[in-house]
């Protein structure tokens, strides 16, 4: 018997790799001399780096870099298995989570930070790249990604722009001519799993602003800001990025890396299982088991179990996907691939001791869904 533990992060309490080495634990109580082959996934946002570094025998790598609001980080990014290609979560740099609630303020928040990081793996001599878009506390449209790889924002005055959404409506001229030569040779895909333009109502600003600590004024600020710096952009690099799907992703960030490098914008979850060969890993398996945090009707509109399933689906593969809890709409992942749907909580909790005890609960899980397995083998139907 072969099966695959594919799982996504359970938020807040276990990492994918974590999640997938309590699958199997929980597989061999039950089914001791099977083959189970852990892929840890994610769908470009958090864990996105350890997941795909794990899944390919790939390396971590740290590299101290400005946070979002300047003050020094120590960011993770990874070398994946093939050694030619990195891995780079722009929340690492420059992510919400780096920000205490009471400084939030995306007016003077930066992607400098991921820029440092995709400078770094340059240095490495990697010339492909995976960027997870997700996580963001910026709203400055990869402006300040774009300084950290060498080009010049300036004002009417010729002055640099300082950090932020806010200072982009000050926005003259772009000089690209030190822009690192190294990325127009460098292959990047972009992890985003969003379709938001870069401004107007469904912009940047105005859908991911108010979580990132902006007012209504804020937003109808940085907007306004983010408006004027496409149009700049698009004269200084004959692209027009501002309404492609997906622009504003990350603050604009998925606009900053279509205005200044090749990169491509694909679906998160998809762009990770083939990074990981998992349409080659599936081939022969018997069974996938996926699983995540929460499982709701969002999860049918292209998270990971639905991911997983569609490519498990190709290969004739049953998936079934231990949740750590089930809400409204569930069910309709059985109408998108998925084949089997289980909470991994046994009995009423409370949240905290769920979350506390998930690593317990999703081993026990898997032993569960394992014995039924066992039973239904035995069947004559």
């Amino acid at each position: 018997m072969r099966i695959i533990a594919a799982p996504d992060s359970y938020k807040g309490s276990l990492s994918a790799v974590a999640a997938s080495a309590a699958m199997e634990r929980g597989i061999r109580s039950v089914f001791p001399d099977a083959e189970v082959v852990k892929v840890p996934i994610a769908d470009g946002g958090e864990g996105t780096v350890e997941a795909l570094v794990a899944a390919t025998g790939g390396t971590l790598m740290y590299e101290r870099v400005a946070g979002p609001l300047g003050r020094p980080v120590d960011a993770c990014w990874g070398i994946l298995g093939d050694g030619a290609t990195g891995v780079i979560e722009m929340a690492a740099a420059s992510g919400l989570m780096l920000v205490p609630a009471e400084e939030r303020n995306p007016l003077i928040t930066s992607t400098y930070g991921t820029g440092q990081l995709i400078k770094a793996a340059l240095d490495r001599g990697l010339r492909r790249l995976i960027i997870g878009l997700g996580g963001s506390a910026t709203n400055d449209g990869g402006a300040g990604m774009t300084q950290a790889l060498g080009a010049r924002l300036l004002a009417s005055n010729g002055e640099e722009l300082p950090p932020g959404g806010a200072a982009l409506a000050e926005l003259h001229t772009m000089d690209l001519s030190r822009l690192d030569p190294r990325l127009a040779g460098t292959e990047i895909s972009a992890a985003c799993d969003v379709d938001n333009p870069l401004c107007g109502p469904r912009g940047a600003s105005a859908v991911y602003g108010p979580q990132k600590g902006a007012t209504p004024a804020m937003v109808e600020r940085l907007d306004a800001a983010l408006r004027h710096y496409a149009a700049v952009a698009e004269g200084a690099t004959g692209r027009d990025a501002a309404d492609y799907p997906g622009a504003g992703a990350a603050g604009g960030l998925g606009a900053g890396l279509l205005y200044f490098t090749n990169a491509r914008l694909r679906p998160g979850i998809r762009l990770v299982l083939d990074a990981a060969g998992f349409d080659r890993i599936v081939q022969g398996a018997d069974l996938v088991i996926t699983g995540e945090g929460a499982t709701d009707y969002q999860t049918a509109y292209g998270k990971a179990p639905v991911g997983v399933a569609a490519i498990a689906g190709e290969a004739g593969v049953p998936t079934v996907c231990l949740s750590g809890s089930l809400g409204t709409g569930a069910d309709e992942v059985l109408n998108h691939g998925v084949d089997g749907l289980m909470s991994i909580v046994p009995r009423p909790m409370e949240l905290s001791a769920c979350m506390a005890e998930a690593e317990e609960l999703l081993e026990a899980a898997s032993a569960r869904l394992c014995r039924l397995l066992r039973i239904g083998a035995g069947l004559r139907l």
